[in-house]
């Protein structure tokens, strides 16, 4: 991905729900400008969720899904609804299409519960207007023909008024100065991206150079030198979570250390949260169940970090015959009473409310949530310094 992109992420998602043949498809059609979605007049034509990352004015960069029917039925069917679900969670806006010839039905309503339950904005969208002008409050809905075109720009700003207006937020320049030298160390091993540096680095480069600090670059195997060289007196020092351990012993004590796994987990917003949850590893026991959660899909390698490396070091570590199981993209369970505890990943491919919806879903059932990085950082013995940028979350290592 080019750093001139906006992280799927970043981008505001915008998901458009409805029962079978609502048109649902038709409107994400002419709002994108695009043949996204297949369109017909036979019920069930979605039967997955289709995403598109795109710029809309006046919307910016956004992700539009279209999802199936949410009252499909049968086995297929109900695995639909299940996929419906799972996207509900991990949108900032929902859009409600009704067909304005058949009114409100029982899956709407119950569509509508869900919005509310999980606090997010919604807009009800009349569609077809042109077979029936009569339409049932909310006097803020949407109305829209598909075929005519009529109310797709005024759809457009509605969504638009809709867009939380985000605080700015800083993954690491609030934590330094303009003209900082910071050291990131980005280890390139069999499970690093041919090409590329992955997201979290990526956007870490990016908020250091906004702050107008200096961010030098570097594999684990080269840190020591450069370290050595004259002149070299970085502010900070910033590395992957899986080098933790070589790095905390070569960079020297006076020196702030952590991890970009960390500084995500700030970022997202529940950095708190994970500190408190990773003092559950100590309290595993012979057949408990850890629940492994990854925000992207990804070809796996041999050493893969998620399913592999934490799995085998949390063994170790706890020296217990635990039951991993893992999940990623947009799978994450309801039910989380299996498990005691869940560790995620740094979430640098999901929004904001996507993470937090899944913190919250953990908070609520009483299961101890934390992430890759502290999680790194405890077993390596290393935790407490790289949370020294943070002194007011100290008091969390010891559960105060």
């Amino acid at each position: 991905m080019s750093l001139n992109e906006t992280p799927s992420g970043e981008r505001t998602h915008i998901g458009f729900f409805g029962v079978r043949n609502a048109g649902k498809s038709s409107l994400v059609n002419l709002i994108t400008g695009q043949e996204l979605s297949v369109v017909s007049d036979i019920k069930g034509t979605t039967t997955d969720p289709v995403r598109k990352a795109m710029e809309i004015l006046p919307l910016g960069p956004v992700v539009i899904i279209d999802t199936p029917g949410f009252d499909d039925s049968g086995k297929l069917g109900n695995e639909r609804v299940k996929k419906t679900r799972e996207i509900l969670g991990t949108c900032d806006i929902a859009v409600l299409v009704i067909d304005a010839s058949g009114g409100f039905t029982k899956a709407d309503d119950e569509l509508i519960s869900l919005i509310k339950e999980r606090e997010i904005p919604y807009l009800i969208v009349w569609n077809k207007t042109d077979l029936d002008g009569s339409l049932p409050g909310p006097e803020d809905a949407q109305s829209v023909s598909c075929k005519t075109k009529n109310g797709i720009e005024g759809l457009k700003e509605k969504i638009a008024g809709l867009i939380p207006q985000r605080e700015e937020k800083k993954l690491a320049g609030d934590l330094v100065r303009a003209g900082d030298l910071c050291i990131l160390v980005c280890p390139i091993d069999e499970s690093a991206p041919k090409g590329r540096l992955i997201l979290p680095q990526q956007l870490t480069i990016r908020d250091l150079m906004d702050q107008g600090a200096i961010p030098a670059v570097c594999r684990d195997t080269e840190l020591e030198t450069l370290l050595r060289k004259p002149g070299i007196d970085p502010a900070i020092v910033i590395t992957d979570s899986q080098a933790f351990k070589k790095v905390a012993e070569t960079v020297p004590e006076d020196v702030p250390l952590t991890s970009f796994s960390i500084l995500m987990a700030r970022y997202k917003g529940f950095l708190e949260t994970a500190i408190k949850g990773v003092s559950q590893i100590r309290n595993l026991k012979d057949g408990d169940s850890v629940l492994i959660a990854e925000g992207c899909t990804h070809h796996r390698q041999c050493n893969d970090i998620g399913t592999v490396k934490i799995p085998r070091w949390l063994k170790e570590h706890t020296n217990k015959s635990l039951m991993i199981e893992t999940c990623s993209g947009n799978e994450f369970p309801q039910d989380l009473s299996p498990y005691r505890m869940i560790i995620h990943c740094g979430g640098c491919m999901l929004t904001e409310n996507a993470v937090l919806a899944r913190m919250n879903s953990a908070v609520k059932q009483k299961i101890p949530f934390t992430n890759y990085g502290i999680v790194i950082a405890l077993m390596t013995g290393t935790l407490e310094r790289s949370l020294s940028l943070f002194p007011q979350l100290h008091s969390l290592l010891k559960g105060e």
